[in-house]
């Protein structure tokens, strides 16, 4: 293989930055949150996984201060909705740059649903929502030890709402809630359908 290669800290020497593209797709972390005074927020973030299994641990990065930080600073709370084919442009819509009194699921046109243990609510159109506690806040750094301006938000998930018509013999279908993911770009996304799957077990 003839490879291109570069250092980051140099540039790319292509027309497009590839990282984004390369590590991908990506989850999305739709992340709603509700402000100490009450006001809700809804935002989508491109750097977003699960972490742990128990207790089950998800994480978003905030590049910046943005309200979804601040939110889960102030009062230790957020949920995560699945971004699906059908939600696309309301979670589109939702990543509008606007002023923090702006109530991003009035924007959108969602429906602010009521979680059971933690105080920011779920988006209600969501096939699947976690409901989580932050566990831990972490700014990061570059190699060199300098401090960046971007915070990975980690959170226990305390409750879990999924649509029952995604549970299937008792698994949950991931291809039946069309699921969409980041993947690269600024308009790039990538959708999972059940074609998409395919089957390969561990080795013992």
């Amino acid at each position: 293989m003839d490879m291109h290669f570069y250092e980051p800290a140099q540039g790319h020497g292509l027309a497009h930055d590839p990282f984004n593209s390369i590590v991908g797709p990506r989850p999305i972390g739709w992340i709603s949150s509700r402000d100490a005074e009450g006001r809700l927020n809804l935002a989508p973030y491109s750097f977003f996984n699960a972490y742990n299994y128990r207790p089950p641990l998800i994480g978003f990065t905030s590049i910046g201060r943005k309200d979804s930080l601040a939110n889960a600073e102030a009062t230790g709370e957020f949920c995560w909705n699945l971004a699906t084919k059908a939600l696309a442009e309301q979670m589109n819509a939702s990543s509008a740059s606007v002023a923090h009194e702006v109530d991003e699921f009035e924007l959108s046109g969602l429906t602010p649903a009521p979680a059971r243990l933690v105080s920011a609510p779920r988006v209600a159109e969501a096939p699947v929502s976690f409901e989580c506690k932050v566990s831990q806040i972490v700014q990061l750094q570059a190699a060199d030890g300098r401090q960046l301006k971007t915070w990975l938000v980690l959170g226990e998930v305390v409750g879990v709402h999924i649509d029952k018509t995604l549970i299937v013999d008792g698994a949950y279908d991931t291809a039946a809630a069309h699921p969409i993911l980041r993947a690269g770009g600024l308009d790039a996304y990538a959708e999972i359908t059940p074609g998409a799957m395919f089957k390969m077990m561990r080795p013992a």
